[in-house]
């Protein structure tokens, strides 16, 4: 990787970056307001097919900027730094990601069918995940 390269991925996530916050500010702008208090629950699209609420859309666009930055680091150290982890096959960064969104997905579920809807707890617990997946797969 050239010298310029190296300098350039920062400034290529900062605007990832950038581009996240404008989104989630854009997503943010169109909930329904009522006496001044914003609706966070409501839904974005009233009457819509699905119930696209701020949670749904931050979810989808948090799926996008971790795609974005697995991009930039791609750009910053090619070929997805492949080892043998405790799986005992070769991973890459993407597939760690994949895993990670994965077993995320399973730990939400399974935090809504025994415990019900808090999710705070289940997003923690699927943070330690991450880091395990990442550190040891």
């Amino acid at each position: 990787m050239s010298v310029a390269s190296r300098r350039r991925w920062p400034v290529a996530a900062f605007a990832v970056l950038v581009l996240y916050a404008a989104a989630v500010a854009a997503v943010a702008a169109m909930l329904p307001r009522s006496d001044g208090v914003i609706d966070w629950t409501a839904p974005l699209v009233p009457g819509g097919w699905m119930a696209w609420s701020f949670a749904t859309a931050l979810f989808f666009l948090t799926i996008a900027l971790l795609i974005a930055l697995m991009a930039v680091w791609e750009y910053a150290a090619p070929g997805g730094a492949p080892r043998v982890g405790i799986l005992r096959f070769e991973t890459t960064r993407g597939d760690r990601l994949f895993v990670t969104l994965l077993g995320s997905a399973f730990i939400h579920l399974g935090w809504l069918g025994l415990v019900g809807p808090g999710l705070w707890w289940a997003l923690a617990l699927s943070a330690v995940y991450a880091i395990g997946v990442f550190r040891f797969v």
